[in-house]
């Protein structure tokens, strides 16, 4: 933000707290939006997206001002839940997670901000997962999905000719990488920087999950322990998971270990097929393998849009979402981010561009895809739980049965206090 945009943002604060829709005789509304940054440059900032978006927007209704801090995503959850806890809610914030703020009534609710065909256009998985008590509060804005990545140099050198389909599968090619010197056979990122997702998606490859079809907490079902068992005995014991502890190895460094060769198989995001491309790194992708065919569901996340209450600021609100959520804006955020669109319309129109066959892939999987339990205001505290103590599960002498048991428990206990 600029010194004078900056000085006449205080002076419309001071003459009306709740926004400057009454004030300085412009007749004007300034909406404010917290975003998350998906840049990791200042180049590839999204400062220059919503720069682009807001400037189109304010031309076409020269009524409605919007005023867009772009926040790194180590800071924003933080930021937005200091201002309102402050009492200076952003009328908008995009951002990881709604869930508490639904539950304590600071938003508004989908339907009271979008029109019918906006709010219809959401795909079907991801609106469901902005519900809380059947009522959408979560509007998405970015998703992306999880294949299982390959090495298809090392494959060919360790003569194997095709991606696994089942778990049998995917042991045995890990043994043939093993045999051929590859470091991390299958890299098993454990790690409390996101040991969350790869527990999720093998739970799903294991046919559960982390709630039960009822919506409650199942972490240790038998089909879980089925699988963090087969995880324990028959990859990581028998030294297919490389010379990392998988507790401490972090999705970052897996990451990395792929685009060097060094990973025959791991689970991976849209983001690794460009780290991978850059390093002329020859992959291929698959959905990830279930016990004896394909997974019955794959990871599935999104990142969240939310409208608070506290400025009254519902009309404009959502006259400016209808836009944001327009088809060519959707795609331009996801085209920029290599991220998956939101909308059905956006998403028929990048499975129809050539250019983007790659993340189509990811694309096919995302109407089945299982999110994590974000309507939840437990999970915060679920997810952390998680990080700090699954990788023990598949430990030497671990027991997966026992962690997830102690998970399970922790889960109940705030799921109750929710």
């Amino acid at each position: 933000m600029t010194s004078l945009t900056a000085a006449a943002a205080a002076l419309c604060m001071a003459a009306v707290l709740a926004g400057c829709g009454a004030g300085g005789g412009s007749g004007d509304t300034t909406l404010t939006l917290v975003a998350a940054d998906y840049g990791d440059s200042p180049e590839n900032s999204s400062k220059a997206y919503w720069a682009d978006l807001v400037k189109e927007f304010e031309s076409e209704h020269p009524g409605i001002k919007v005023d867009v801090d772009v926040v790194s995503w180590n800071d924003v959850d933080a930021q937005v839940k200091d201002m309102v806890d402050k009492g200076e809610a952003p009328d908008l914030a995009q951002i990881g997670a709604y869930a508490d703020y639904a539950a304590t009534d600071k938003l508004y609710t989908a339907d009271e901000l979008l029109s019918i065909p906006v709010q219809a256009d959401f795909l079907p998985s991801l609106s469901q997962a902005g519900e809380v008590a059947r009522v959408q509060y979560g509007m998405p804005f970015a998703s992306s999905t999880r294949l299982l990545f390959y090495n298809k140099k090392l494959f060919a050198d360790a003569g194997i000719t095709k991606a696994p389909e089942s778990w049998s599968q995917l042991q045995a090619d890990a043994e043939l990488l093993k045999e051929q010197g590859v470091k991390y056979p299958y890299a098993l990122p454990l790690g409390p920087e996101e040991a969350q997702a790869e527990t999720l998606m093998w739970l799903l490859s294991g046919g559960d999950g982390y709630t039960d079809n009822v919506g409650t907490y199942s972490i240790d079902s038998q089909p879980n322990v089925t699988t963090f068992t087969w995880l324990k005995d028959e990859l990581v014991g028998k030294g297919l998971t490389g010379p990392t502890d998988p507790s401490k190895l972090d999705r970052a460094e897996a990451f990395a270990a792929f685009t060097r060769g060094d990973v025959g198989m791991l689970n991976g995001h849209p983001t690794l097929m460009q780290m991978a491309a850059k390093k002329n790194v020859d992959f291929g992708m698959v959905p990830m393998p279930g016990i004896n065919g394909k997974a019955k569901a794959t990871m599935g996340v999104a990142d969240w849009m939310m409208a608070f209450k506290e400025n009254g600021h519902r009309k404009e609100i959502g006259t400016f979402l209808d836009f944001v959520y327009q088809e060519k804006n959707v795609l331009a955020f996801s085209h920029k981010y290599d991220l998956l669109p939101v909308t059905t319309s956006a998403s028929e129109a990048m499975a129809e561009d050539k250019s983007q066959k790659d993340l189509v892939e990811f694309l096919d999987e995302l109407p089945n895809s299982q999110l994590y339990p974000v309507a939840k205001t437990s999970w915060a505290k679920v997810s952390a739980d998680i990080k700090r103590q699954i990788g023990k599960a598949v430990e030497p002498g671990g027991n997966p049965e026992s962690v997830l048991g102690s998970l399970q428990r922790a889960a109940a206990t705030a799921e109750t206090a929710e």
